[in-house]
């Protein structure tokens, strides 16, 4: 493992104790069926996931990340290891955390307003009074600048306007923990860049860690304080990166450029899978 790997292992050790979010020894796999072998998913995994901060999980595709941001939704279940959040164990979906998927999901029979609330009906979600309803509602459609077009329909939102709709969802349950799946991948450069943007402001803004996975590395430098690369086998982690520069940043510097490269590097020297 690089360098940079090993002192950021010791950082994360020294620093644990502030974790927001901790993983440890996470195994997830689907036993043999058929003429189909047994499928090692995630083997061994840890992370620890300070408040604030943000951490990209790059890798192509079939290295399991996905599979790991549903295992931390606590939408399934890992087969062995320990996942907290705060020092307490997720045993299932919690408030704390909120997933965003790369495809909005949004229902096509309700306006805007009514799918970004759609999220506070969920069974794990605390109840909440009609006017404290209302008013996170309306902060999380704000918070995404689409106050003008909350009365729409998901066919009359552009691809952007949709995903800052599925953003909204979220950002109204008031999590403390974004999981986040490759959310901008479908949009244009514009649009993307919007939205990473937005991304950074609402993490300062409500202090919230967050997950984000991505095939993009001038995505996650831009984006990340800490990289994390997964494959070689699946679900092993093969090296991870500290980001120090501070946001707004420009991947042409040549700190990110070193990055870039050596992350690269070892994407090609660890003879990942073709996705």
């Amino acid at each position: 493992m690089n360098a940079s790997a090993q002192t950021l292992s010791s950082h994360c050790t020294a620093s644990e104790h502030a974790s927001v979010l901790s993983v440890q020894d996470i195994s997830l796999g689907y036993a043999s069926s058929g003429r189909q072998a047994a499928t090692t998913v995630l083997a061994d995994f840890s992370l620890e996931l300070q408040p604030g901060e943000i951490i990209a999980l790059l890798g192509p595709s079939g290295v399991g990340k996905s599979s790991l941001l549903r295992v931390l939704a606590g939408l399934q279940a890992a087969q062995a290891g320990d996942i907290r959040i705060k020092g307490r164990p997720l045993n299932g979906p919690n408030p704390a955390l909120g997933l965003v998927f790369q495809d909005p999901s949004l229902l096509p029979w309700l306006t805007l307003e009514e799918n970004v609330a759609f999220g506070l009906d969920f069974h794990h979600q605390p109840h909440l009074d009609i006017a404290t309803r209302k008013q996170r509602v309306h902060q999380a459609i704000h918070e995404v600048g689409l106050q003008s077009a909350r009365t729409r329909y998901p066919d009359e939102l552009s691809g952007g306007m949709a995903q800052r709709t599925s953003l909204a969802r979220t950002l109204a349950r008031a999590p403390e923990i974004l999981l986040l799946d490759e959310p901008f991948s479908a949009l244009d450069e514009v649009t993307r860049h919007e939205m990473q943007s937005l991304l950074l402001q609402i993490t300062s803004q409500h202090q919230a860690a967050a997950v984000l996975v991505t095939h993009d590395i001038d995505e996650a430098l831009l984006l990340a304080d800490r990289i994390l690369l997964i494959g070689g086998q699946p679900g092993r982690l093969i090296g991870h990166w500290s980001v120090t520069q501070p946001h707004p940043r420009d991947e042409t510097t040549s700190d990110l450029t070193t990055l870039r490269v050596d992350i690269l590097q070892t994407l090609r020297t660890a003879r990942l899978p073709r996705s």
